[in-house]
């Protein structure tokens, strides 16, 4: 049996900035999605695909269907469709296109089968095209964009020829670079660890790593950060607890975690929004969020962090639909 743990800080103190942010509830999404990982594209948020609890078990839970929010008007409409079900699939935005990477798809007998796939959104047929294929199947991994390159790593791919189930999959220390212009793959510097369910991003050419989980040894609270010019891996100081299927992003020089998921005694999720400075390696308690939940997504759009989604407690249980908008009351 795996046993997740969560950890004990009774001896650890961060500072707490109580009234920092400013959450503001916004219109639901259209359809209550968890295993997210949303875009910020021409303006307004893409969220593609996903797992529900709301949706039948023999179809996996899972849906096809994209939902797009306009910030302005405050509403969402659906988009071209997926060109099937697909969770825990990369949605980028980069090079003025929208792709999506990988994910969890209905195949061989199984609703966890990972995909190769790299799918570009044809804006001119409205239209999911799959323009090229990974150098291997992966999901639940994280993704930055860099000069018209996409940084995917960590991660789960197939463990060895079975390719159905989510048990089927091992953790991974992935480190791939597609090149938006060749749509080819390069491998660069691995990730120091295996893991899978983290949060990231890029943050003036550093990309980060925060959290995730590791089937063999639960949650970490390990961040790790890669340099791009010197292609280099570093350790920063450790997040205040282990969380994984947590969300990531960046506002005012600063990177926001929010939510995640245990599963120790039962399990649950994390309340507490954690803020990362970069400029000093340092960890600050930012609040606690109204809707705690896991496996959401975060982006930032306009000076402000747009939180979508999840599920309120830990699994493919409650998932939500909520979505909020988050401004500092602190800017730097």
């Amino acid at each position: 049996m795996i046993k997740f743990v969560l950890p004990v800080l009774c001896c650890l103190s961060f500072p707490l900035l109580a009234a920092s942010l400013d959450w503001q509830r916004k219109t639901d999404l259209l359809l209550p999605v968890q295993e997210i990982y949303p875009a910020v594209f021409q303006g307004e948020i893409y969220v593609a695909g996903g797992l529900s609890s709301e949706l039948p078990k023999q179809q996996g839970q899972m849906t096809a269907k994209v939902q797009i929010y306009n910030p302005t008007t405050d509403q969402w409409r659906f988009g071209p469709s997926l060109p099937e079900g697909r969770h825990h699939g990369q949605l980028v935005a980069a090079g003025g296109q929208l792709y999506l990477f990988g994910g969890f798809v209905s195949a061989n007998g199984g609703h966890w089968s990972a995909s190769a796939d790299v799918l570009r959104l044809d804006l001119q047929q409205q239209v999911w095209l799959k323009v090229a294929t990974l150098p291997a199947p992966l999901s639940e991994t994280v993704s930055w964009v860099w000069e018209d390159k996409v940084h995917l790593v960590s991660g789960r791919s197939p463990a060895a020829a079975a390719n159905a189930q989510w048990q089927d999959q091992a953790d991974v220390a992935i480190h791939w670079v597609f090149d938006l212009k060749s749509f080819t793959t390069a491998v660069a510097a691995a990730l120091p660890e295996v893991k899978n369910s983290a949060a990231g991003l890029q943050l003036h050419g550093v990309g980060y790593l925060f959290g995730g989980r590791q089937v063999q040894g639960g949650n970490t609270d390990q961040v790790h950060s890669f340099d791009a010019k010197s292609q280099q891996w570093a350790l920063q100081k450790t997040m205040p607890m282990a969380q994984a299927g947590l969300a990531a992003a960046a506002l005012d020089q600063q990177i926001w975690l929010f939510g995640g998921e245990f599963f120790q005694q039962g399990g649950g999720v994390f309340s507490k929004v954690w803020s990362y400075s970069p400029a000093d390696n340092s960890w600050q308690q930012q609040g606690e969020m109204p809707v705690p939940r896991h496996g959401l997504g975060a982006v930032t759009l306009d000076d402000a962090i747009y939180v979508i989604g999840g599920a309120t407690v830990a699994g493919l249980k409650q998932t939500s639909a909520v979505l909020e908008k988050v401004t500092s009351l602190n800017p730097g």
